[in-house]
């Protein structure tokens, strides 16, 4: 049989505090070293199983009626608000055991010369840190004294080729002012050529119209 909504977040819920409940369990139980750490990666699994569980309830939520929809996203109000609380517990945990950790594997004094790292050692240690620090810092600025050089040579490069371009675009902007003066004499000669055929036209019509009139004249009279 089909469940309802209502019905389905409800037994997710139930086992989302029940998920909770065992992380609790888990945080506050006491232990140390390999066993702490597999009960810390348990309650991460649980965790991201209750992060799965409160996305379910918001697809659930989207199907109860509105008349009663109000208390259930006060219920899934406050799982995240837990599931939030949880999470930042389990993160300060971790955070404990880390520094628990650390503790015991610095534990070594100088009334115990076989500890595993004596005073000396850790002092040693951080010098050779401190040196390659330097080193490297050294190395970063011989790096950007290099990149600086290199920038330098490239803008020298370019404020060349940007000269030679500025040159070029004066030297096309004078071409095309003497293009811009012969084309006009030569609309100038074309226009004078025209007006010059117009007027041969004009005279070679004349002399025909004359000698027609003279021979006319000298036949027919």
């Amino acid at each position: 049989m089909e469940q309802t909504p209502t019905a389905l977040f409800t037994s997710y819920e139930q086992d989302f505090r029940h998920i909770l409940a065992g992380i609790k369990e888990k945080l506050e139980a006491t232990g140390h070293g390999e066993q702490r750490k597999a009960v810390l990666r348990k309650v991460e699994i649980e965790l991201d199983e209750a992060d799965d569980i409160v996305s379910a309830l918001e697809v659930e939520i989207q199907g109860i009626p509105q008349s009663i929809k109000s208390q259930y996203a006060s219920r899934l109000k406050q799982a995240k608000a837990d599931l939030t609380q949880f999470k930042k517990l389990a993160k300060d945990v971790h955070a404990q055991q880390s520094r628990a950790d650390l503790l015991r594997k610095g534990g070594g004094t100088s009334d115990d010369p076989y500890g595993e790292r004596s005073d000396r050692e850790r002092l040693l240690a951080g010098s050779q840190i401190l040196e390659d620090g330097s080193r490297r810092l050294r190395d970063t600025q011989r790096i950007a004294l290099e990149a600086e050089d290199q920038g330098a040579d490239i803008l020298r490069t370019l404020r060349g080729q940007r000269e030679t371009i500025e040159g070029a675009r004066d030297t096309l902007q004078r071409a095309d002012t003497n293009i811009d003066r012969a084309s006009g004499t030569i609309n100038k000669m074309i226009r004078q050529m025209y007006k010059q055929r117009v007027i041969l036209s004009a005279m070679t019509a004349f002399i025909i119209l004359l000698v027609i009139t003279i021979l006319y004249f000298k036949l027919v009279r």
